[in-house]
């Protein structure tokens, strides 16, 4: 057990492995999270969507889903918040041109590449891989790196102008931090929208109740001899 000298070594010297395993885990995760659908784990194809959560999605995975919510499906927890397609926006990604995924080899095999992102930010073309924030604006769509927008601190979209505020601003993949804010946002968003609906039915309602007492009036006067009726 001992070393030359008679030193015994420290676990530190002698186990080393645990770290290569953890970036190689990391790397995967990154990879999965940016190149794979959440729902289906297929790799992302356009229309690619997503959630009020920074997740991303196949957009026919989405509909899928909505159109079969299995209980026996594990992986639908990851999307039962999304109650309809309006839950989900559809995003206009930037194409990176030095991605050469969908190419063939010399045996005919067509590869996805995953060493190198297939979108980038319009703005200051950082690749989206996991290592530079993305966010995308639920007004739009649009996609942008944290720091472009950061920079360029405008209140329209870089790429078509629209007008957003801060709350159309959702971080992709983000933090569990992150996502924490953004639950709390949605919830409070879909609150404020469920309330904004409720006075407009209470007011059909009360309409509908002033008619029926005047309508019950008129039907007891044609019931009446006319000497009552005077």
């Amino acid at each position: 057990m001992g070393c030359d000298g008679g030193t015994i070594p420290k676990r530190h010297e002698l186990v080393k492995g645990p770290k290569k395993v953890e970036k190689v885990d990391k790397d995967a995760e990154l990879v999965a999270q940016w190149n794979y659908c959440t729902l289906s784990q297929e790799i992302l194809r356009r229309p690619i969507v997503a959630c009020e959560l920074g997740r991303l999605y196949n957009k026919d995975a989405v509909i899928e889903f909505l159109l079969d919510k299995s209980a026996e499906k594990a992986l639908g927890k990851a999307a039962s918040h999304i109650k309809s397609i309006k839950n989900v926006t559809e995003l206009k990604l930037s194409d990176n041109p030095a991605w050469e995924g969908d190419k063939g080899n010399t045996k005919g095999d067509k590869h996805d590449d995953l060493q190198r992102a297939r979108f980038i930010c319009p703005v200051v073309g950082l690749e989206m891989n996991g290592r530079h924030r993305f966010c995308f604006l639920r007004c739009c769509g649009c996609v942008f790196s944290e720091r472009a927008l950061k920079e360029i601190k405008a209140e329209v979209c870089h790429t078509c102008g629209a007008a957003f505020q801060e709350d159309d601003v959702i971080v992709l993949n983000g933090t569990k931090e992150d996502v924490d804010v953004l639950k709390a946002r949605m919830e409070e968003r879909r609150l404020r929208a469920k309330l904004e609906k409720k006075p407009q039915g209470h007011q059909k309602l009360r309409q509908g109740s002033l008619k029926k007492p005047a309508l019950i009036l008129e039907r007891r006067k044609t019931w009446l001899p006319k000497a009552q009726q005077q």
